[in-house]
């Protein structure tokens, strides 16, 4: 079974870029109820599709306190074991839009902490990073989005 997630996020000056647990240096951060990482936050709706089991916001209202500044690692973790009775996650496709700052440099930490979060093979995990050519709200520097496709087996 395969699921699709994304997440966009707004960008603010002063706060902390946080992209798949790894804080990345950069004067601009996502705006966020939780830490506001946008690609975790991506992953977590692409699992919750593939298991048929709604999404992030079902599991996650940014109208509940409790989540309020929350790592987003928690919420990860917390979906991961709601799925590991029934489903193995098989692979996992990232991209992630941010105009600035460069990524190439973060990717491979980036998949190293999904590698120890997901717990699957680094060949089963992808990450890819592009520009919005200065095209709309990403382009402008003023969001940062990310796409997930991931695909999971029953056990």
């Amino acid at each position: 079974m395969v699921g699709f997630g994304y997440d966009i996020h707004r960008l603010e000056q002063g706060r902390k870029l946080i992209l798949g647990g790894i804080e990345i240096e950069s004067e601009f951060g996502c705006v966020a109820h939780s830490d506001g990482d946008v690609l975790i936050h991506s992953i977590i709706d692409s699992l919750l599709g593939a298991c048929g089991m709604g999404d992030i916001g079902e599991h996650f209202p940014d109208t509940d306190n409790q989540f309020r500044g929350i790592s987003s690692i928690l919420l990860l973790k917390h979906v991961l074991d709601l799925i590991a009775d029934k489903y193995k996650l098989v692979n996992i496709d990232i991209m992630i839009i941010l105009e600035k700052p460069k990524l190439k440099l973060f990717k491979e930490q980036i998949r190293d902490k999904l590698v120890e979060l997901l717990s699957i093979p680094p060949a089963r995990v992808n990450v890819k990073a592009g520009t919005n050519e200065k095209l709309d709200s990403i382009g402008r520097g003023d969001a940062c989005a990310v796409y997930t496709i991931c695909q999971v087996e029953e056990l």
